[in-house]
């Protein structure tokens, strides 16, 4: 009770605000006599993976108040916010519609809980897509990652995948499936994919991409490619440049980038909490069953650049004054990669494997403390920032949806749609360049070669239970 009165809570997103969510809210201020609306912050729900909220919080908050039926709104900003709620406000009743029937049952310990049916034939996700129509996507590729990607784009509102063109020895099956269409248009060609739709994204062997992502061009597409993009920095320009002249997207699928705790790690450096930054050290390396070694666009540069140089390019800048690839071979198959980045007032050691194993975690260091990102790093849903006294630790928690790939879907789609606002970072043409440039060093050969030592062991014994 507060001062006498029975407080009923609810809460929700109320993107698009319609008679169906006011209908909502007059039934759960009719099981009390004080209502507190709780609204979904920005950040809470990119947190949570939903991905197609139209409108700001400010706005949501805005037309939740305008109906005059609650006498308290607020911003739910953080998950496990709705039981601090129930305390603070001294809650009797929290409310919340019948489609999460039970999901909040774990709430009867602190009040009742109460499920009110929804109001039938109208919905915000109907409203947002009359207001924007999907955009159709063409998937090129049909990997693992592709497939995950398809999975992915479901949780996107505005991403439709429409066609899917799968190199020899690929099954479109599972893409397809991911989609949850059958009947999903495979396309003979890539012509043919891109007649078809507005957009593509691909995921195909590094030495494939510029003349995917040409093509794709040409024929007007929107393009998403998994990096690193391109082997030189002349066709890097070159292809931009087509893109802007057709004014079309041209973007890296680095999907890292666009994850919550990534954004805010960043947001946090740039703020100065570990002051000057010194030097970042991180390692992404992968020993996969599927690993073909005769295959050297496999190895560890050629497919891991993009991400292992993130941290650098993004947090230090994309002119590094000096740089050494120092490379471990297999015949021609390089294994192991360690990119040593040198700037004027701080240093990175960066390094790539496939077909080896090292502690995949990243460290920041600055001038007032450091940050730690455990492995896998470039899967971040944690970090801590550290200083002298341990005991001051300060940990950061963000739930990261899924796989991750639908928050890159997300920025692909809404720089299709033209979106100017600065609330995601954007990857720059320079970002991607930069690795492009480390790239071309690597593919000339201008690289440290490591050769096997004394203590390299080509045995070993194994331990068979009998």
């Amino acid at each position: 009770m507060r001062n006498g009165k029975k407080v009923v809570v609810t809460y929700g997103t109320y993107d698009m605000f319609h008679h169906g969510h006011e209908a909502l809210l007059r039934r759960a201020k009719a099981l009390g006599d004080y209502l507190i609306v709780g609204v979904t912050s920005d950040d809470f729900d990119r947190v949570r993976g939903k991905l197609n909220v139209n409108q700001s919080l400010t706005e949501r908050m805005h037309a939740v108040e305008a109906t005059g039926i609650a006498d308290l709104v607020i911003a739910e900003e953080y998950q496990g916010q709705k039981i601090a709620d129930i305390r603070k406000y001294g809650v009797d009743i929290f409310a919340i519609g019948s489609d999460w029937e039970g999901k909040f049952d774990h709430l009867k310990r602190y009040c009742d809980v109460v499920y009110l049916p929804r109001t039938e034939g109208v919905s915000s996700t109907a409203l947002r897509a009359q207001a924007a129509p999907k955009i159709d996507l063409g998937i090129i590729g049909g990997d693992y990652i592709a497939v995950r990607f398809a999975r992915e784009c479901s949780h996107v509102s505005d991403a439709d995948i429409c066609a899917v063109y799968t190199f020899e020895g690929q099954d479109a099956a599972e893409v397809c499936k991911e989609v949850g269409k059958e009947d999903l248009p495979v396309a003979a060609s890539v012509e043919e994919l891109c007649q078809q739709v507005k957009g593509v994204y691909i995921s195909a062997s590094p030495d494939q991409r510029e003349s995917l992502i040409r093509q794709a061009l040409t024929a007007g597409c929107h393009v998403m490619c998994e990096g690193p993009m391109f082997f030189s920095r002349a066709v890097g320009e070159e292809l931009f440049a087509l893109a802007e002249e057709k004014g079309l997207v041209l973007m890296e699928a680095t999907k890292t980038l666009y994850f919550p705790a990534f954004e805010r790690l960043r947001w946090l450096l740039e703020s100065g909490a570990v002051g000057e930054i010194k030097d970042i050290r991180a390692s992404f390396t992968q020993n996969p069953s599927w690993l073909n070694k005769g295959d050297i666009y496999q190895g560890s540069f050629y497919d891991l650049a993009s991400y292992v140089l993130l941290p650098a390019t993004t947090f230090l800048g994309n002119e590094p004054t000096d740089a050494r690839l120092i490379c471990s071979y297999e015949g021609d198959f390089c294994s192991w990669t360690k990119c040593e980045l040198l700037y004027p007032s701080a240093s990175a050691s960066l390094i790539a494997g496939r077909g080896m194993k090292t502690e995949g975690d990243m460290v920041i260091t600055g001038t007032l403390g450091y940050v730690y990102v455990p492995a896998p790093w470039w899967k971040m849903d944690y970090f801590e920032i550290r200083g002298e006294d341990l005991r001051d630790t300060k940990k950061y928690y963000f739930e990261c949806a899924g796989e991750g790939h639908r928050y890159e879907a997300f920025e692909f789609m809404r720089r299709i749609r033209g979106g100017e606002d600065a609330y995601l970072p954007m990857q720059s043409k320079e970002d991607v360049l930069a690795v492009t440039d480390l790239m071309e060093r690597f593919i000339a050969g201008d690289v440290i070669r490591l050769q096997q030592g004394a203590y390299h062991f080509g045995g070993g014994e194994t331990v068979t239970d009998r």
